[in-house]
């Protein structure tokens, strides 16, 4: 005997796991730099169609205005990042920056292929280059001289700098942004980086602060972007969802034992 009812909560017990690790993943990155708050799209998954809405029934011939459409259950679709901007933090590092609005640093990666991120978390290594915590070189490469005394990072990305000795400020560098038409087409690659996809399409690269690329605020760290309170809210949701089908599941074998025992 067909057992749908324990195969469609079976399925809802699945789907509502997925939306549990999903919170726990936000949870867990509350304190990231830049990190946004993921949530699960479900889908019914296909239906099976005993009687079709329309057709001629064959006993009375009259058009069957609803038919029969037999739910078989839910499906994890997919798992979308929730792309508002978090709040900014100042911070006392020269080297920190956040991108208010459109657009991602550019790295150069373990492979030397461009990877991305909004961690604006940037330092100096032994050769006074910008890169990020990891090492990983600011695209494209700007180098602070030794004897360099103030940086300034202005909103276009202009990084200005005060040597010792010199009046004049200098500038050494220029830092370029990336946008992507479906940014939740990139590739997550973890530590806050990104890879592009052919479903993000291809990186526009341009000047901040100009026509479609947001803005560099040096000396500030974007906040991830996780609400708590929302986020409980969605674990208690999730948990009931888990438990009804669960209840369900034990429903229908009681039902199958009754049957069984009448025969």
């Amino acid at each position: 005997m067909e057992q749908l009812a324990m195969r469609i909560a079976a399925s809802g017990m699945t789907n509502a796991q997925a939306t549990v690790d999903t919170i726990s993943q936000n949870i867990a990155n509350l304190r990231t730099t830049a990190f946004k708050r993921h949530i699960t799209v479900n889908k019914t998954t296909p239906y099976r169609i005993e009687l079709r809405p329309g057709t001629v029934a064959s006993d009375t011939g009259a058009l069957v205005p609803s038919g029969i459409q037999i739910g078989t259950g839910v499906k994890l679709s997919a798992i979308s990042r929730i792309l508002t901007e978090g709040q900014m933090t100042q911070t006392e590092s020269q080297l920190d920056m956040a991108i208010h609005q459109k657009g991602y640093f550019q790295i150069a990666g373990p492979n030397d292929e461009t990877i991305y991120t909004r961690d604006g978390n940037f330092t100096r290594n032994e050769l006074g280059q910008i890169v990020t915590q990891e090492g990983y070189l600011l695209i494209p490469t700007i180098t602070i001289p030794q004897n360099a005394v103030d940086v300034t990072v202005n909103t276009i990305g202009e990084v200005i700098v005060k040597l010792d000795g010199v009046i004049a400020p200098t500038t050494i560098g220029q830092i370029q942004i990336a946008t992507f038409i479906n940014e939740n087409g990139l590739e997550e690659l973890g530590e806050n980086y990104f890879g592009e996809t052919p479903a993000s399409g291809n990186p526009v690269v341009g000047i901040a602060g100009s026509n479609g690329f947001g803005k560099i605020l040096q000396s500030n760290l974007e906040n991830s972007n996780v609400e708590v309170v929302s986020e409980l809210t969605e674990l208690i949701s999730a948990q009931r969802a888990y438990e009804m089908n669960s209840r369900i599941i034990s429903a229908e074998d009681q039902m199958l034992s009754a049957l069984t025992n009448l025969r």
